[in-house]
């Protein structure tokens, strides 16, 4: 049995967002079972938690001795044990070459882009940054644009890659450019009407809706 830690609650703004999703998703696609223990921020500060994530963020994941920090770590861990890499050695490869592209070379700036309308909302300096986000998030898209024209996946069948990059695209959903679009567009829709997607988000929901919201 895998055990994910998550949080004990967040603001509604985070709900469906929360990165625990994207293990859920991946456990869900395998047919695996999981529970799930939560903590709140004392624990987080704890020195116990600390040595299982260092900077006391969320998710973990616990698989028989293991515990394993980052969700990018964590997926990787489980696309090799539960068969959600490819098995072609080239395609592979590919599939944690985006795997780490989407955290590193698309989710920063997507992320900076969303943090202005959910933090920053109303502040004088949000008009004079937006513009370079937005440009530099165009770019991206773009990119994977050409990438995925004429592509169901990004590595040849679908991967943790995949959970991870439209995890990623997510970040924008509220921006409406990925309308700009539409291969990208075509390929987050048919990410998400993936019935373990939808099982892994019912999953967060409902979790946050029996918790309390952070303050």
């Amino acid at each position: 049995m895998y055990t994910l830690i998550t949080l004990s609650a967040v603001p509604d703004f985070a709900v469906g967002y929360v990165r625990d999703l994207r293990v859920r998703w991946t456990l869900e696609e395998a047919g695996q079972a999981y529970s799930v223990r939560t903590v709140g921020p004392d624990e987080q500060k704890s020195a116990a938690y600390r040595r299982q994530q260092p900077f006391g963020q969320v998710p973990v994941l616990l698989d028989d001795g293991l515990s394993i920090f980052e969700s990018g770590a964590i997926l990787r861990h489980l696309g090799d044990k539960l068969g959600l890499m490819p098995k072609d050695a080239q395609q592979r490869q590919l599939a944690e070459m985006w795997l780490y592209a989407a955290l590193n070379s698309v989710e920063p700036h997507f992320a900076a882009l969303a943090e202005l309308g959910v933090f920053h909302a109303g502040e004088a300096w949000v008009e004079g940054r937006k513009p370079g986000l937005e440009a530099m998030a165009r770019r991206r898209l773009g990119d994977l644009e050409a990438w995925l024209s004429g592509a169901d996946y990004l590595a040849g069948s679908f991967s943790v890659a995949d959970i991870m990059m439209t995890s990623v695209l997510r970040l924008l959903d509220s921006s409406g450019l990925k309308d700009e679009f539409p291969a990208v567009s075509a390929y987050q829709a048919r990410c998400t009407a993936r019935p373990a997607y939808q099982r892994g988000m019912a999953a967060q929901v409902a979790q946050y809706a029996k918790e309390p919201a952070a303050a």
